[in-house]
Parts: structure tokens; C-alpha cells; sequence
């Protein structure tokens, strides 16, 4: 949710908060429901566009989501359905824009684990965006993330690295907590940025500063501005020696001085050429680098990159997915979520809790049109 609107990361009012345990509470019922055969966001989005009505009653049926649940079961029993629309509508507005065909056949099914690090079974997960819609496959990168590093981070596991180019373009909450501890589990984090006011736009002020301090090592290239500054604030000063040369009428004098000068000026930040770094890198006692801050130049080797690059071999399709595949696909989704709300009210419908949230629907109904 927050990926989808990042401003909400910002802020955390009662409409947010409420869109949140909304979604929180669709998830958790699919998660229980028949063992989590249908816990999937395509099934989740389908899930958030049943009338309340019968939505609410077949949560319900789940009672570790009756909390979750239960101001939205109050406003609906109270008639408040303003309050409820505007509880629940950012919600299905925002992830309704992911409702597409061939997202669906993407986040439904089960091909793989994202326990890259599993030591019995290691692999690598290489997922890209479109920059078109950056907006809606950074929420869905966001999602496969978060849950990756949740499988990631723990003890036990193989050696593995985590590299993030465009960080900014996704929302990974606690990106701060993973670097500070995956270092013990033996996972390398790599966040690759443009330039710090990304992370500042995306991320808020406060947490970006956490995440630009939190890093152990820092490589940049050409940047500007504060980013210049604080890159060069935190490679620190050095003592460097200057010369002065004072000629008058009768003589020429030399002399010679010492003092703390800033080791990496902004300014020098700020027009490096491609190919050259500045940067700090951190060590541990059993290997201590003495020269931690550097500022050198790449040597490139356009021929070797070449030879590389041609003798690159295409990704072979793992099968072939046809336009009816991926349509059928969705219509099911939509089926599976249809026939689930069936079964739950069939079972439901002649409850008495059922019949009391009923009739107290229809008395504030009542209650709403003699106001009116």
C-alpha cells in the first residue's frame, strides 16, 4: 500500500491506517482460508471489490481477523457508510490499479520460492520495471521484496547479496533494520541511487538520512548539491601542506604550512568524469584497510566489454504463454473469489449473527431516509 502511494509513508492518519488494516485484513483471510490456496494479490484485489454487505460477514467468519475488522463492521451496522467508503475507498482505488490480465498471471501461482539463499536450493532473482509505469511495477517489486527479505534474513542461510539499482523507484519499509542486521546472516546489501534527493523524495527526509548514515561503504560518482557536501562531509579532512611565495623589492621568501583541509572538495564531487569515484569503505579487524577514503578513477576496458557483451546468450523462455492463457487466468481469479463468497454466505446466511448485522443494516438505513 505504501509503494502505491508513498505520500501515505509520510504521514499516518485515520484514512491510511484504516486502508491498511483493510488489505491487512483480506490478506489474513486468505492466508487462513483453505490453507492459503487462494492467497494471492490478484485474489486480494478481487476479494476488495465485494459489496460490503457480504464482505464483511464472510471475514468475519475468520476469528483472528474480527478485530481487524470490527470499525468497519460498526459504520456499516451504524449506517456510517460515508465513513466507510472513505475508510476503504483509497484502498480499492490503489490496488485496483493493478488489476490487469497479465499482472494477474504474473502474481498468481506458485513457480517459485524467493528463498534465494536457501542452501539446498540457491538461485538468482533478477526482476526489472518499466519505466512507463513505474508507479505500478514498483508496488509489485515492492511486494516480492518485501516478502524476500523477510525468507532472506535469517540464520542459517547461504551467503547471498541483494543489489538494488533505482532503488528509489520501489518502497522497501525497514531497509535501514536489513542493513544493520543481515551483515550477521551474511547478506550484502547494494542500493544503487541516483542521487540523495531521490531517496529524500520517496523516503522522507529522516528516513533517508537514516539510510545514507546506516551504510557501511559509500561509492559515488559525479553528484551535486548536498549530496556533494555530505559525501564530502563524511570522507572528512586531511592535513595537506600549501606553499606560499612572497617576492619584494629585496627578496623572495618562502613558507610553508600544514593545516586540516577538507580531503574531497564538493566542488571536485561535482564535476568528476565518468569512470571516476569517491568513497569510504569499511573494514573489519581481521582485515583493516588503513586508506578507507578514496578517490580514483576506474580503469576501462571497452574491449573486454565488448567480447563480454557478444558473447552473451539470450534468457531461454521457461513456456509459452499465449493471449488465451493469460485471459483465462484472470477470469478465473475472478471466478475463485466469486465461488468463495458463495460457499462462506451459504453457510452463513441463516446465522444469527448474520440475521443481527442484517437487520441492523437495514434499521440505520431506515433511520438515514426518515433523516433525510
Amino acid at each position: 500500500m505504501l509503494a502505491l502511494n508513498k505520500e501515505w509513508a509520510k504521514k499516518s492518519d485515520f484514512f491510511v491506517e484504516s486502508a491498511i488494516t483493510f488489505c491487512t485484513a483480506l490478506f489474513w483471510f486468505l492466508k487462513k482460508y483453505e490453507g492459503g490456496r487462494y492467497c494471492t494479490l490478484p485474489h486480494a484485489i478481487e476479494l476488495s471489490q465485494i459489496e460490503y454487505t457480504k464482505l464483511f460477514p464472510v471475514l468475519a467468519t475468520e476469528p483472528e481477523i474480527s478485530v481487524l475488522i470490527n470499525p468497519f463492521i460498526s459504520a456499516l451496522k451504524r449506517g456510517a457508510n460515508e465513513q466507510l467508503e472513505g475508510q476503504i475507498a483509497s484502498a480499492k482505488i490503489a490496488i485496483a490499479r493493478l488489476a490487469s490480465p497479465s499482472l494477474y498471471y504474473v502474481l498468481s501461482g506458485n513457480d517459485f520460492d524467493l528463498d534465494l539463499n536457501n542452501p539446498k536450493a540457491p538461485k538468482v532473482i533478477c526482476a526489472g520495471s518499466n519505466p512507463a509505469k513505474r508507479q505500478i511495477y514498483g508496488a509489485v517489486l515492492s511486494l516480492y521484496v518485501e516478502r524476500m527479505l523477510k525468507l532472506v534474513n535469517q540464520e542459517g542461510k547461504a551467503k547471498s547479496s541483494l543489489i538494488f539499482d533505482e532503488f528509489p523507484t520501489i518502497y522497501v519499509p525497514n531497509i535501514d533494520a536489513l542493513i544493520a542486521t543481515a551483515r550477521s546472516n551474511k547478506v550484502a546489501t547494494t542500493l544503487g541511487v541516483q542521487d540523495m534527493s531521490q531517496l529524500v523524495q520517496n523516503y522522507g527526509k529522516e528516513n533517508a538520512d537514516v539510510i545514507m548514515n546506516i551504510a557501511g561503504n559509500i561509492v559515488s560518482g559525479q553528484v551535486m548539491g548536498d549530496s556533494a557536501r555530505q559525501l564530502s562531509d563524511r570522507i572528512g579532512k586531511i592535513m595537506q601542506e600549501r606553499e606560499s611565495i612572497s617576492i619584494n623589492s629585496s627578496e623572495t621568501s618562502l613558507s610553508r604550512s600544514a593545516q586540516l583541509e577538507t580531503a574531497v572538495p564538493p566542488s571536485k564531487i561535482a564535476m568528476l568524469s565518468s569512470g571516476q569515484f569517491v568513497g569510504l569503505i569499511a573494514d573489519e579487524p581481521s582485515h583493516p584497510i588503513k586508506l578507507k577514503a578514496f578517490h580514483a578513477e576506474v580503469a576501462k576496458d571497452h574491449n573486454a566489454a565488448r567480447a563480454r557483451e557478444k558473447a552473451q546468450v539470450p534468457i531461454p523462455a521457461i513456456r509459452d504463454v499465449s493471449k488465451a492463457d493469460v485471459d483465462a487466468n484472470f477470469r478465473r481469479i475472478k471466478q475463485d473469489v466469486h465461488n468463495l463468497i458463495e460457499r462462506e454466505m451459504e453457510k452463513i446466511k441463516s446465522s444469527p449473527e448474520y440475521q443481527a448485522m442484517q437487520a441492523a443494516v437495514a434499521d440505520s438505513g431506515k433511520k438515514s431516509s426518515v433523516s433525510m
